[in-house]
């Protein structure tokens, strides 16, 4: 309601001043020139104020372009011809003889059209560009995998959208198609330093995610977990955000309870090579709630399972990755262990309607809650259709399993249903085949480049 009201006051000021002006100038450039004349400069000059007004105070988080610039100068400008349009109606056709009450009545009637006009006309193809209950969300991490479309996401359901990224793992390329878009805004900054901003929600997916990044430095992975989580938690906290956690499945360890529930406390090693990742968001999920018990934080902890879709690094690590790019390459696919570990694989839409559907859920509902696709497939039962989906004539063949390295990973996804009626549609070799014409584009790019 304070915004609406802010919202409410702003085009109120705008386009009331705008009117004031446009009289002002009308009665001292009547005493030099005549009606006509007279009526030009204040038109001009009025028009003028209104839009730079209103690009210091209604409009002044927006992106403007030659062709926003032209609409408003019409607009403005047409509201300032009723202006006086109005203003002889009162007068002359409705017999208002005092014209105090005539010129207020009139600049009412502008502020009307301030408001109306932009609505109908200016930004209609923009999803609740002018709403006024928009909403500035800040997404961390917002150039990686997940957080590009969250991103995309956010910005086509009419919200504008603060890109928060150092690049450590993240790609340009991944937003490319964002950033000529007015309610898109991209900052370089890391995550482990702080930054002021104003923002509504909080979505931090700012972590190195994949196990070569995350072991690349451990060091640097503990403190995104901890500071990076901390210095968001502040700025939620400064602004009475609500802030979202990307947590994960890694929390569970080598699970003991299986398929596993957000009750089970885990399996994790706290020495191990995994454990800069598994116990960093461990340690994430803990400030989270610390600050939701100390200072009354508004926060949602969402446990993230395996996924897959366009934007994955060919180069990460991950094993729906590894496989579709050595079947395209003709290469050995390799599999660690015997082949009989298994994961479940969400498709990347199916997720990130989650997500929003999580951040956007009941505020007594702060989770942690599992969110993944429930469907179990064993390493050889993937990397058989990977082949078969990709006609390649790889080979399997076998390693050693890497410490630490989970046998079984299975989401119970009771509690996501329940409380945000969400379950995943799409099924594993549907979503493949998205992601194998991604990777197809991803390696010949890369064939070309090298």
């Amino acid at each position: 309601m304070k915004k609406e009201i802010k919202k409410f006051l702003s085009y109120f000021l705008v386009g009331g001043s705008a009117a004031l002006v446009e009289w002002g100038t009308f009665a001292l450039s009547n005493i030099v020139f005549n009606y006509n004349i007279s009526t030009i400069i204040a038109f001009i000059l009025a028009t003028t104020f209104n839009y730079f007004l209103g690009k210091k105070t209604t409009f002044k988080n927006d992106k403007q372009t030659k062709k926003d610039i032209i609409w408003v100068f019409i607009v403005s400008g047409i509201g300032l011809l009723l202006n006086i349009l109005f203003m002889n109606i009162l007068i002359k056709v409705i017999k208002i003889s005092i014209n105090m009450i005539a010129k207020i009545i009139s600049t009412g009637l502008v502020f009307i059209w301030n408001y109306l006009s932009r609505r109908l006309f200016i930004y209609k193809e923009e999803k609740g560009r002018w709403n006024i209950i928009m909403k500035r969300i800040l997404v961390t991490g917002g150039a990686g995998f997940l957080g590009s479309h969250l991103c995309r996401k956010l910005v086509n359901d009419g919200n504008y959208v603060i890109c928060m990224d150092n690049l450590y793992t993240g790609k340009m390329s991944n937003i490319e198609d964002l950033l000529d878009n007015k309610n898109f805004e991209f900052i370089k900054h890391d995550v482990t330093k702080r930054i002021n901003l104003k923002v509504d929600q909080i979505y931090n997916a700012a972590c190195p995610a994949s196990p070569p990044a995350y072991q690349k430095s451990p060091t640097y992975t503990v403190k995104t977990c901890f500071l990076g989580v901390m210095n968001m938690l502040d700025l939620a906290k400064k602004n009475n955000a609500t802030m979202l956690q990307f947590s994960t499945s890694e929390i569970y360890g080598d699970p003991e309870v299986h398929p596993q529930t957000e009750d089970y406390r885990g399996n994790v090693n706290p020495i191990g090579i995994r454990a800069c990742y598994d116990e960093g968001k461990r340690v994430g999920e803990t400030l989270m709630f610390d600050y939701f018990r100390e200072f009354g934080s508004k926060i949602k902890v969402i446990r993230i399972f395996n996924t897959y879709g366009p934007n994955m690094d060919i180069n990460d690590g991950r094993v729906v990755s590894n496989f579709i790019t050595q079947a395209l390459k003709g290469e050995d696919i390799t599999i660690y262990g015997d082949g009989t570990q298994t994961r479940s694989f969400c498709y990347v839409d199916d997720l990130i309607e989650s997500i929003v559907k999580m951040m956007n859920s009941d505020e007594s509902f702060a989770g942690p809650v599992n969110l993944g696709n429930p469907g179990e497939f064993t390493m050889l039962e993937l990397a058989n259709l990977i082949i078969k989906l990709t006609k390649s004539k790889s080979k399997i063949v076998f390693k050693e399993l890497p410490s630490d390295d989970p046998t079984k990973r299975k989401p119970n996804i009771s509690l996501a249903k329940e409380k945000l009626g969400w379950e995943p549609k799409i099924n594993l070799e549907k979503g493949l085949k998205k992601t194998i014409a991604y990777f197809k584009n991803e390696v010949k790019n890369t064939k070309n480049i090298s």
